[in-house]
């Protein structure tokens, strides 16, 4: 009989609330996805030389204060290339500390021109040649909020404490990746990554929270599709099943990341 008055209680007075948090928690696990676009531009089809020795080194792009290419996004590119030992790939910020100051925002070179023109200086040359930078690859972009609404406020009292509440914000995050050739002084290709997604946090008590892996699922495209320019079969496309399929471009990207027809 006790149990069954509790099971009365259940369904007259917490079955009302729970029930409509179970159903928004299910529509936003699946709202919370993300979107993928990638546009790829490649000098050649064959697969790029890395002999024995040699490395890719990944770069962020930081504009003397205006913005920078977020570090962890980089070593996440990085860590995707040399996933299992199959490229060898030198850390950025090992780079960074070898050719001091010769790569701080305000001197670094952003077109392939002014590179060329610093490997004229044979100490720089030579540190090149000795470390075995054959590739360097220039990423430019990042992750930022697009659009916040709603609200929600937490309170504690002698009976204890909670929130109550909704919010929601997307995110975009944009990049382009450009490869240059160190030893032949060229472009070898372009990846450009847009992907958006939105967040939600739900507070009933205590705050939920549905996050949409915006960055890491835009280091995901951009990492296997760089990978795809040393390595046959790697893979293309993103295994994410949040992510939509992604569409492929031949059209030259220029440096802001807009294509040019």
């Amino acid at each position: 009989m006790k149990g069954f008055y509790c099971s009365q209680i259940f369904t007259r007075t917490l079955f009302p609330i729970l029930f409509p948090i179970t159903c928004l928690a299910a529509v936003f696990l699946t709202g919370c996805s993300t979107s993928t676009i990638i546009d790829e531009y490649k000098v050649t089809d064959t697969h790029l030389d890395l002999h024995q020795g040699e490395q890719v080194v990944i770069m962020g792009r930081r504009h003397a204060g205006e913005y920078e290419t977020e570090p962890d996004f980089i070593n996440c590119i990085g860590g995707r290339l040399a996933n299992g030992g199959q490229l060898n790939v030198m850390p950025e910020q090992e780079f960074l500390d070898s050719f001091y100051p010769w790569f701080e925002p305000r001197v670094a070179p952003l077109k392939l021109k002014r590179m060329s023109r610093m490997l004229e200086d044979p100490m720089i040359a030579e540190r090149i040649k000795s470390l075995g930078i054959r590739y360097m690859v220039w990423v430019d972009g990042n992750t930022e909020t697009t659009d916040k609404s709603g609200t929600f406020s937490c309170a504690v009292g002698p009976g204890g404490g909670g929130c109550f509440g909704f919010a929601s914000w997307d995110k975009a995050s944009i990049y382009e990746a450009i490869v240059w050739d160190l030893k032949q002084l060229d472009e070898k290709g372009r990846v450009k990554v847009e992907t958006k997604g939105s967040s939600y946090m739900l507070a009933v008590g205590a705050p939920i929270p549905f996050i949409a892996q915006v960055q890491s699922d835009a280091c995901e495209g951009i990492g296997n599709r760089l990978k795809g320019f040393f390595l046959e079969g790697a893979p293309a496309e993103s295994t994410t099943p949040a992510s939509v399929p992604k569409r492929d471009s031949e059209r030259m990207l220029d440096h802001r990341g807009m294509i040019k027809s």
